[in-house]
């Protein structure tokens, strides 16, 4: 079982797979940070300042025991409040389209990369007489008058 388990590590799919899910991970960190620390507060900013991470509505009462802001989401969530935090489903959406855009370019790079060149078509051959064969029926035809 020990060997078994070697010769499924050691083939080149299962390191590539760890290779990516690592640098997937590392990827996403980045991208979030893209969107929540430059591309939402310059969406904030051109939407007349809204903060779309603070954006929520509230589908149920505040505890009495709640001290902190009615308008603190992360706060509020951590109370146990139940809210639909829409700001925070944008924002996921954006990092989503980001990340998915992202993946697209080098899938496409990649298959632009390892694609093998397109070989010329042969022309095709007519089907049916050649011209010799048509004009040997007409001389024969014509000898035949």
């Amino acid at each position: 079982m020990l060997q078994e388990f070697k010769t499924f590590i050691a083939r080149g799919n299962v390191l590539d797979l760890a290779v990516g899910v690592i640098i997937g991970g590392a990827f996403g960190k980045i991208v979030s940070s893209l969107t929540d620390d430059v591309l939402m507060p310059v969406i904030g900013k051109v939407t007349g300042g809204i903060d779309f991470s603070s954006k929520f509505v509230l589908l149920g009462d505040i505890p009495a025991s709640y001290t902190g802001s009615p308008t603190d989401y992360a706060a509020l969530k951590k109370a146990g409040v139940a809210m639909l935090g829409y700001g925070s489903f944008v924002t996921a959406i954006i990092n989503f389209l980001i990340m998915a855009f992202v993946i697209f370019l080098i899938v496409k790079g990649a298959n632009k990369a390892t694609a093998k060149p397109v070989a010329p078509e042969a022309p095709v051959a007519p089907t049916g007489p050649t011209e010799v064969e048509l004009l040997a029926e007409i001389r024969d035809a014509l000898k035949a008058r």
